[in-house]
């Protein structure tokens, strides 16, 4: 397997979210569509909508892509406490693992905190401020436990 690329769901907070992240993880996005930049009259799109994001994506690392969307009113809202996704990022070193939980745990809830695992891994898990779980984990092993 190349890559796993996450996609999250938003309830109109995906681009703030992101910029959160890419003050985190630095890059650039490689994509930033609107729901206005696909209106047709086949798909048409309401004002309130309009600027809210249809697909943004942000590449972490070499062959990684973390990507979302607004989910559109139409279909209703996605519950930001529900389990909607946990995302997994294998750092290169124990630094790297404490600046990346460091940086996006803030403002969130932490579930476990950063440390050593009993199956000889380094990492912790957390809840950011928009509802996602994450998992930051470096194995000096690099075999890892997912």
């Amino acid at each position: 397997m190349k890559a796993i690329n996450p996609w999250i769901n938003f309830n109109g907070n995906a681009e703030e979210a992101f910029n959160f992240y890419k003050s985190v993880f630095g890059g650039e996005f490689a994509k930033i569509i609107r729901f206005k930049d696909i209106a047709s009259d086949a798909f048409p799109v309401s004002e309130n909508e309009a600027d809210k994001i249809m697909h943004i994506s942000l590449p972490l690392g070499k062959n990684n892509v973390l990507i979302a969307n607004d989910v559109p009113e139409m279909m209703g809202p996605t519950n930001e406490n529900e389990n909607r996704s946990k995302i997994v990022v294998s750092a290169e070193s124990r630094e790297e693992a404490d600046k990346i939980f460091n940086g996006l745990s803030e403002g969130g809830a932490i579930e476990g905190p950063i440390g050593d695992s009993p199956w000889g891994s380094y990492g912790g898990m957390f809840r950011d401020k928009y509802g996602i779980e994450w998992i930051v984990e470096f194995n000096p092993n690099d075999n890892p436990r997912i």
